[in-house]
Formats: C-alpha cells, sequence, structure tokens
C-alpha cells in the first residue's frame, strides 16, 4: 500500500484504517499527539535521539538541522518544515504561545532598529543645521578680518545697523513712555476703571429730571471741627463692608486705631477726643440695632449734646429718656402732611444745639437680592429683636407691629412661609427705613388707609434720600466708592471689590416667585429705580465736572506757558539789538557779573555774622532766592514746552 504524499518517512507509516472504516484520502494531522508518541517510541528515529538529548560533549543549543536527512521546504503557518520534528515534541498551546513571543520579538526588533536608525538620522541633521547657524551668525564676528565673501559682509552690515536701530530708538524714546511702543494702543483702548458692574452699557438713558444742586454733591467735611457723618445701616445691603471701610480703609490724618479681636473702633479727630463718625464700628448701636431714619434724627442730636450727663446712666433707659425729650420738643410739628419732610426741615434736623453739621449717608441694593438675602439670614437663627423701633418717643405695642413666628426665632421657615406673612418687615424695609414714620402714624395702620400711607412712605423716602449727603448702591461698589470720595474729599487706601456671586444669587427661584417678591417689594422697587437714577445721573455730573475742570487747568497752563515764551522770546530779541549796537556791552555786562558775585559773597559772610541781630534780613534773602528758584523753574517748564 502507497504512502500518501503527505507521511514523513521520519515518523514512520501512518496508522491503517480499521477494518470496515471507509478509507480516509487525506493525510492525517502530521504533528498530533499520538503521532509524537508513536515516534519517540520506535528506536533510532530523529524524535527519540531528540528527546534523548544531545550527544555527550555537545551543548543543548545545537542545531538540529544537520539531524535531518533532507530538510522541508514546505510552508507551514507555524513554523519551517525543518523544525517539524521538534515542534511536534511540544503541546498544542505551548507551540501557540513560541509562535506569538517569535512574532512579537520580531516586531520589536524591527522597531528598536527603525528607531536606532532614525534617530542617527535625526541627530546628524541637527548637527549640521545648527553648525551652519553657529557659522553664519559666529564666523563673521570671529573672524572679521576676512571680509572677502559677501555673505559674512551683508550679515555684519545687518547686525550693525539692528545695533545702530536700538540705540536711536533708546535715546530718542527712553522707556516706557514711547507711544509707539504701545502696540495695544491701537488693538484696543483703555478700559475705564469706572465701566458699568451690573453688565450694561455705560451711558443710561435718565428718566427723572434732577436739578444741578441735586446731582453736585459736595460736603465741606471739616473733620477737626464738630461735623459728623452718622451712617443708616439698612439690614443686607452690603452696609457691614462699607462700614469696615469707613474705619479701615480711609487715607486720614489720624486713622481709626481697630483692635484685634473687637468690633469696635476709635475714630476720634485730630487732636480730640471726639468722634467724627456715627456707626456701628465706632459707635456700636447707640440708639439701638439697625435705627431708622426716624429713630437717627431723633436721637443723634440728643446723644451727641448730652454725652457727659449721659456716662453715668444705664445705655437703654438713656435712649427712651433722649427720645422723650425730643418728642416733646416737636410734638406740635408733626402732623400727617408730606410737606412737613421738606428740604429745609430735613436740613434743620441735621444740625444740633451745639451747632454739630450730622451728614447722613446710607447704602441701597436690588430690593429682590436684598429680601432674598434676608430669608437666608433669618433662615439661619436672625431675629434683630434688640431693634427698638422708636417711634414718637414710644415703641410700637404687640397689636402694632405683631411677631411673624411664636418661637425664639424663625430659623428652617421655608420661603414661601416667609414670604406669607403679612406683618413681616422684610416687606418694603428700605422704604421704611428711609421715611418719616411720624407722617403716617408711626407703626399704627389704621391712621389712614393703606393706599395713602405707601404714596405718603414713598415720597418721605424719596425726599430724604435725595438730601442725604450721600448714598450707594450695593451693585455699584467702585462708582460708590468714586462718588464717596468726591462728595467728602476723602481717598481710600484700597478700591472697593465687586463681589457678583453672594448668598442671593445662589437661590434659585422661579418667574412666579419672583413675580411675587417685587410684589411684596412694590414699594422698595420704585425706591431702587429712582435711587439708581439719581445714582449714575451724579456719577456721571461729577466725571464729565472732573474732565472739565482738567482740561481748563491744561489751558490756562498752555496759555501762562505760551505768554511767558513770547514774552522771554521778545526780550531776547531786544538785547541781541542792543548788544549790536553796542560792542563793548558784553565787557560791561562781565565786569558788572563778577562784581555782583562778590558783593553777594561779601554780603552772605555779613549775614551768616549778624544772623541773629537782623532777622529780617534773612526773610529778604529767602525771598530772593525763592525768587530765583521761580525762575530757574519757570525757565525748565519753558524749555519743556518748547
Amino acid at each position: 500500500m502507497a504512502l500518501p504524499a503527505c507521511a514523513d518517512p521520519a515518523l514512520g507509516p501512518p496508522l491503517q484504517p480499521e477494518r470496515g472504516a471507509p478509507a480516509r484520502t487525506t493525510c492525517p494531522r502530521r504533528h498530533s499527539r499520538v503521532e509524537a508518541e508513536l515516534a519517540a517510541s520506535r528506536p533510532g528515529s530523529v524524535a527519540a535521539s531528540v528527546s534523548a538529548g544531545p550527544p555527550r560533549g555537545v551543548s543543548r543549543g545545537f542545531n538540529s538541522r544537520t539531524l535531518l536527512d533532507e530538510p522541508r521546504k514546505a510552508s507551514s503557518s507555524q513554523a519551517g518544515a525543518a523544525r517539524a520534528p521538534l515542534f511536534a515534541l511540544l503541546p498544542r498551546g505551548r507551540r501557540r504561545r513560541m509562535h506569538d513571543l517569535r512574532r512579537r520579538w520580531d516586531l520589536g526588533y524591527l522597531c528598536r532598529a527603525l528607531l536606532t536608525r532614525g534617530l542617527a538620522a535625526l541627530g546628524h541633521s541637527l548637527k549640521h543645521v545648527l553648525g551652519v547657524i553657529f557659522s553664519k551668525i559666529f564666523g563673521p564676528l570671529a573672524s572679521v578680518g576676512n571680509m572677502d565673501e559677501k555673505s559674512n559682509k551683508l550679515l555684519l552690515a545687518l547686525v550693525m545697523l539692528f545695533l545702530f536701530a536700538v540705540i536711536v530708538l533708546q535715546y530718542v524714546c527712553p522707556g516706557t513712555e514711547c507711544q509707539l511702543l504701545r502696540l495695544q494702543a491701537f488693538s484696543s483702548p483703555v478700559p475705564d476703571p469706572y465701566r458699568s458692574e451690573d453688565e450694561n452699557s455705560a451711558r443710561f438713558v435718565p428718566r427723572y429730571n434732577f436739578s444741578r444742586g441735586d446731582l453736585l454733591r459736595k460736603v465741606d467735611f471739616d473733620i477737626k471741627g464738630d461735623d459728623l457723618i452718622v451712617f443708616l445701616h439698612i439690614q443686607k445691603t452690603g452696609g457691614t463692608t462699607f462700614g469696615r471701610h469707613l474705619v479701615r480703609n480711609i487715607q486720614l490724618e489720624q486713622p481709626c486705631e481697630c483692635r484685634v479681636g473687637q468690633k469696635k473702633c476709635t475714630c476720634h479727630r485730630p487732636g480730640k477726643r471726639e468722634t467724627w463718625l456715627f456707626s456701628r464700628f465706632s459707635t456700636g448701636w447707640s440708639c439701638g440695632l439697625h435705627a431708622d431714619w426716624t429713630e437717627l434724627t431723633s436721637c443723634v442730636p440728643a446723644v451727641v449734646d448730652g454725652k457727659r450727663d449721659a456716662k453715668l446712666r444705664p445705655a437703654r433707659w438713656r435712649i427712651f429718656q433722649i427720645l422723650d425729650v425730643a418728642r416733646k420738643d416737636r410734638r406740635g410739628a408733626a402732623n400727617t402732611n408730606p410737606a412737613v419732610n421738606s428740604p429745609s426741615s430735613t436740613k434743620a434736623r441735621n444740625t444740633s444745639k451745639s451747632g454739630k453739621n450730622f451728614h447722613y449717608i446710607t447704602i441701597l441694593r436690588d430690593p429682590v437680592s436684598r429680601y432674598l438675602s434676608e430669608w437666608r439670614h433669618v433662615q439661619r437663627g436672625a431675629t434683630w429683636k434688640a431693634s427698638l423701633h422708636v417711634c414718637d418717643g414710644r415703641p410700637p405695642t404687640s397689636e402694632e407691629l405683631p411677631s411673624c413666628y411664636t418661637g425664639d426665632d424663625w430659623s428652617g421657615c421655608p420661603l414661601k412661609e416667609f414670604m406669607d406673612c403679612p406683618y413681616n418687615l422684610a416687606n418694603n424695609r428700605q422704604v421704611r427705613m428711609l421715611s418719616d414714620l411720624t407722617l403716617v402714624g408711626c407703626y399704627n395702620l389704621s391712621v389712614m388707609p393703606e393706599k395713602q400711607r405707601n404714596k405718603v412712605l414713598l415720597e418721605s423716602a424719596k425726599s430724604n434720600l435725595k438730601h442725604m449727603a450721600f448714598f450707594g448702591l450695593t451693585e455699584f461698589q467702585r462708582k460708590t466708592q468714586y462718588l464717596f470720595e468726591k462728595t467728602f474729599n476723602m481717598n481710600f487706601i484700597s478700591p472697593f471689590t465687586q463681589y457678583n456671586t453672594t448668598r442671593a444669587s445662589s437661590v434659585e427661584i422661579n418667574e412666579v416667585i419672583q413675580k411675587r417678591i417685587e410684589g411684596l417689594n412694590f414699594l422698595d422697587m420704585e425706591l431702587y429705580s429712582y435711587a439708581k437714577d439719581l445714582f449714575l445721573q451724579r456719577y456721571q455730573f461729577m466725571r464729565q465736572k472732573e474732565h472739565q475742570e482738567a482740561r481748563r487747568k491744561r489751558q490756562e497752563q498752555r496759555k501762562f506757558l505760551k505768554g511767558r515764551f513770547l514774552q522771554t522770546h521778545f526780550q531776547s530779541q531786544g538785547q541781541s539789538q542792543n548788544q549790536s549796537q553796542n560792542p563793548n556791552l558784553n565787557l560791561n555786562l562781565s565786569q558788572n557779573l563778577t562784581q555782583n558775585r562778590i558783593q553777594n559773597l561779601t554780603q552772605s559772610s555779613s549775614q551768616k555774622e549778624n544772623l541773629k541781630q537782623s532777622p529780617g534780613q534773612e526773610q529778604s534773602d529767602s525771598s530772593s532766592s525763592s525768587s530765583s528758584n521761580g525762575t530757574a523753574d519757570y525757565m525748565g517748564s519753558v524749555e519743556k514746552w518748547r
């Protein structure tokens, strides 16, 4: 029987099929485990010799191809036919792993070879390029004598031209004063430090017509005299931050003394033991916690006038006594007519019996943000129970001002419950804090109808706000700082910071809740619109006035320098004509100058000897020296102008 074509003579004849089984037309798998075992059991075969090991004296790494009679060159997916007996001795999994390992080793070797050759080529190219660059740059400088090559001459000429241009530029335009070097000036203009802080346009359309007296707020604040700044602090309007600026951030001759761990600071006038600031950080809550306009105008003058007599009495009893005296003094003047709150009456209340001038200031905020901020503050446990709410000499009764909560505080209340309370003082708080409550019967709601009461309160708050010395807005910190500095002629050390993220901004409300909050604070909404319009008009008016003053000063300086220059020019022309007519004038002038110098030296020596005997002469010398210095300064200014 003929062997199939795929049989290997080294492995012996293939297995014969059993009787009755169909004859196989294809060759069985050559490297099966059974065939390997049979080949290893036959004596004298190649597989047996390989399994037995190499001959004595030969290492195990010898090439087994010499043992084969004739190498096979048939293609195989795993290895060559010459190594078929070796792979036949291994199991299937081991053969696959060896094949994968060999393939990976071949790829790794190929990658390493390519990487090595690529790096070598890159290094060679880089070395060549650097060599060319260094030879072009430093070659002409190292061999200046060899000027035969045109390239070296051209490169040297370019280097010298560049150095010459740098020297000329530094001579003509030293430092950063050169306008040509300010490339940003051509691309983008310099931003205004007082730009709009609420993301709106810097220019706005005014809604209200104010007079020049309403827009021009210039207070001649005498800190060494009897003037006093009274800060009306409305809850959750950023008044705490502004109050800290007043005691810690103002340039003063005698700054406030603020000790670590204490909220109050000592703000005395220069050379006196009197305060110039009435606020929570300087005098404390002397008129009650968050006193409103009605309380302050009645309490502050009495506290300042009777401070010496009131030191030995209890604080709360002293406040009620002072308010009772003030109530008796103005009982006949109080009525329900808004005309009582005229500017003249407001100005009269801003003075005391001792002649002190009181300048009231305050800070306002957007009503919706302020309302949400107060709700978050109340939710954390704030009550403001220490507020007196004194009006017309007495605090309100429990029937006139009921409480919205029954426990110790209102902590944890939801926003809906906070809005549902009809007696909540957070509703229209800014209007109530700035208006004269005596015009509507204080907290007694039965004095007049609600519509008339709201109208009187709003008009009173607008009038008091307009006639205050200063008011700022929380949403415009830089403009608030600017207007305060221009109003009181007092500068802050560091600029104010605009915080756009607050506790109120973190509260997410829908449009329905926002409309309801605006409805609960409709008086505050109208007051804030009025205050914002007045605030921005004052800011623009002060900026325009500042620009006009600067322009006027520049024009006057130019006229002065031009007149002086023309005068000196004509004088120099007249002197030149006189010199041309009198040729001996120069000799006479030099002789006169030398004689004058000798006389000056003798006079100065005699003045030093008789300094104690003739003080008047010292004054004349100082005046003459000052005049000479003035002429030198003038000539310097003329040269600068030319």
